[in-house]
């Protein structure tokens, strides 16, 4: 997410930090670097131009002259201003009489339908009683993937064949009325590109249900023309929000930065992954520090919260620190690790010098080797993964065989394993002195 637009804004900042005193010369030169990877980033030139004559306005005056640290004080007003331009934070409105009715519209192919089950996953788990509509008669097999959907995550699925998607939606609300359901999620129909007809039924839905939120699923990856797209809706049906789907694999960050500014329209959803789980509520500090490199600590910590076992993960710091970490426990960390998410998207939210040195891990490769360690540890008897020190070359070969791997690769695990002992019992006795800068 973002990975050239904060590889470039990375080398800027890390090329102010160097300077214990800052010129007006220097900053000026820094912002021409941090407009050229915003430009390079597709993000709106007017919208560049407005974000860099608000730093400039801070950066060469007193904020910065007098600060102790005057890179830093750049830096904040950098992070500062990028938040002001993302806009702030727009909460789901669901307030009024239940059943509150979701309406999500958008291009085909922008995500309509995997958002209608990330949102409805995503409100279940607030407590909300969720009924997802297919209203889409168009798209072949698109009532068939929402009710795919649908299953995975325990909401039910309401369609009518040969139905109107107007009158359809209003049947919709009616069986929510009386079903009790809390929240109706209307995934409507797309076309390749705006068009009368689309906007003709859309409008027809809303005169028959008044949604609360009119949400448009916009492709992140599209860049400006998400801008273009977000415009043409606003003026033919109206929006109340966006939700900007696809992020992770959108390393320019162009659309994310402008689209707000540009149309007036709030994000309140960005979609980080293709997991089900991978919808996050809008958040604009959050996203800054992402863009900015900082990383996303406070994303992760929400994410370990929402997926590990607190007890689970206690008893194994307990062992870790104690030096008793055998493989076994290594394999159920990695488990608990992989219920969080992809392993591409906690890089990503990794912080300062960490978050420097995940950028330069491929995280298919990484992805790749949690696969190989578990199948080498699931080659292993219990015996074997709770005593590494018995495995003899009969044994190992015999756990290459089954893991699909070779002795190097076992070998190579064993002695991972055997460092981390090494290193966390240093940790316990020294009390953290020695550590690596950036891991204390």
């Amino acid at each position: 997410m973002f990975e050239t637009l904060t590889q470039r804004l990375t080398k800027v900042f890390n090329d102010l930090r160097r300077r214990a005193r800052l010129t007006e010369t220097e900053v000026d030169a820094a912002l021409r670097e941090v407009r050229l990877a915003l430009l390079e980033a597709d993000v709106n030139f007017g919208v560049v131009k407005d974000f860099l004559e608000r730093v400039r306005g801070r950066a060469v005056g007193a904020e910065v002259s007098r600060a102790l640290n005057p890179a830093q004080q750049v830096i904040k007003i950098v992070h500062e201003e990028l938040v002001a331009t993302l806009g702030a934070a727009a909460p789901l409105t669901l307030s009024g009489p239940k059943p509150r009715v979701v309406m999500l519209v958008g291009l085909q192919g922008s995500g309509k339908t995997t958002t209608a089950a990330k949102l409805a996953k995503k409100l279940r788990g607030e407590g909300e009683r969720v009924l997802l509509v297919a209203a889409d008669p168009y798209r072949p097999a698109a009532v068939q993937q929402l009710q795919a959907l649908g299953q995975r995550i325990g909401v039910e699925v309401f369609h009518q064949p040969q139905v109107a998607p107007p009158k359809l939606a209003q049947a919709a609300q009616e069986k929510g009325l009386l079903g009790g359901y809390s929240v109706v999620i209307l995934d409507t129909a797309g076309r390749g590109q705006l068009d009368e007809a689309l906007m003709g039924e859309l409008k027809a839905i809303q005169d028959n249900v008044y949604p609360v939120e009119t949400l448009l699923v916009v492709d992140a990856m599209i860049g400006q023309e998400a801008v273009n797209v977000a415009q043409g809706f606003k003026a033919a049906v109206g929006l109340t929000g966006l939700a900007l789907t696809k992020l992770d694999g959108d390393a320019r960050g162009g659309a994310a930065i402008s689209i707000r500014s540009v149309t007036g329209v709030p994000l309140k959803f960005l979609g980080v992954s293709e997991d089900l789980d991978g919808l996050e509520a809008f958040d604009p500090g959050r996203l800054a520090g992402r863009i900015l490199g900082m990383g996303d600590m406070l994303g992760l910590i929400e994410k370990a919260e929402a997926n590990l076992d607190a007890e689970q993960a206690a008893q194994g710091a307990e062992k870790l620190l104690s030096g008793e970490f055998t493989l076994e426990d290594f394999a159920e960390q990695i488990q608990q690790v992989r219920k969080m998410g992809p392993l591409g998207q906690l890089l990503g939210m990794l912080p300062g010098q960490m978050g420097s040195m995940a950028a330069n891990v491929d995280p298919q490769e990484a992805e790749r080797n949690l696969k190989q360690t578990e199948a080498i540890i699931s080659s292993m008897t219990i015996i074997e993964r709770r005593k590494p020190k018995i495995l003899d070359a009969s044994r190992k070969r015999r756990i290459a065989r089954g893991s699909g791997t070779d002795v190097q690769a076992v070998n190579r695990l064993l002695k991972q394993h055997l460092d981390m002992q090494r290193m966390m019992k240093q940790l316990k006795k020294t009390g953290g002195r020695g550590m690596p800068r950036g891991f204390g």
